[in-house]
């Protein structure tokens, strides 16, 4: 008997650690680590935005309009980045912009998760009406264009940030459904769902305890890759005027207002330009690392 758990516990202890097992294979995809580290770093800027932004992102400075660059003729060190052409510190709002962005866009990818995966686990195990309902719901929704239907919403509710953070809750919900379905449908069928209905379980024992917690690791890509769709929605609303209204800091709106000024002062448009890039990047590589470290079928 003595024997028998010393066999159990080396057994155990040969285990690797869930965590440093996904490390391992995240770390081989050098992009998914770079996209980790853009993530990061502009995580902790729009968490300390009121540290280290250099000014207020809404103060105007009337002797200061459309001041390029600092390394440019003509420019200063007080505005890194230059000014846009009321006078407001560009690098200031760009910082205070990933605050919005960031936390609109958690807000909108939380909402499509948690829903999404409620009606995924509906559909999966009902298999009846109920599921034909609710996923040719799903299907008319991915027959629109996500943007078109995005603007016919927001032109519905009215321009406003949270309207048109509802707006792309609505544009990512279905993907998370019928992610969480199709995986639904495949643990569903397995032994130890069949083992737990015999001894008992109940129905919603099945859905959220068996069953779910086998469902997420594509469900954990998808949040990631939607982060970045939605952040990019988000800019997309807000420079189409249907987003964030101003004076609010958020980058699709700063390069709608700037577009006018785009052949001579470059840098109104460039900079939140390239701020709404690296977020996007960050997300879509971090997101294929962690599709290949938590895909089984994918590690070597």
């Amino acid at each position: 008997m003595s024997i028998a758990a010393d066999h159990i516990d080396t057994d155990a202890a040969a285990l690797p650690n869930p965590l440093v097992e996904f490390w391992r294979y995240f770390r081989q995809n050098y992009g998914a680590v770079l996209g980790s580290a853009i993530v990061v770093i502009i995580t902790l800027i729009a968490v300390l935005a009121d540290v280290i932004a250099p000014h207020s992102p809404n103060e105007q400075y009337r002797d200061a309009l459309l001041m390029p660059p600092a390394w440019l003729d003509g420019g200063t060190w007080r505005f890194v980045l230059g000014t846009d052409d009321i006078g407001r510190d560009i690098l200031s709002r760009i910082i205070y912009g990933a605050r919005v962005s960031l936390s609109i866009g958690f807000l909108v990818v939380t909402l499509a998760l948690v829903v999404g995966i409620a009606l995924g686990l509906v559909a999966g195990f009902s298999r009846g009406a109920l599921d034909i309902l609710v996923m040719r719901s799903m299907d008319v929704m991915l027959a629109l264009p996500s943007l078109l239907l995005a603007i016919v919403i927001v032109a519905i509710l009215g321009p406003s940030l949270i309207n048109a953070a509802l707006a792309v809750v609505v544009v990512q919900l279905p993907h998370f459904a019928r992610l969480t379905r199709a995986a639904v449908l495949t643990e569903r069928a397995k032994d130890y769902v069949v083992a737990s209905r015999v001894s008992g379980a109940g129905l919603l024992r099945l859905m959220f305890i068996t069953v779910l917690p086998n469902c997420m690791a594509p469900v954990i890509v998808q949040g990631t890759l939607g982060f970045s769709t939605a952040v990019l929605d988000l800019a997309a609303l807000g420079f189409l005027g249907l987003g964030a209204q101003p004076p609010t800091p958020e980058w699709g709106t700063m390069l709608s207002n700037a577009l006018q000024f785009i052949q001579r002062a470059w840098w109104v448009v460039t900079f939140p330009g390239l701020a709404i890039l690296s977020v996007v990047l960050g997300f879509n590589l971090m997101g294929d690392g962690l599709r290949d470290a938590l895909d089984p079928k994918l590690k070597r």
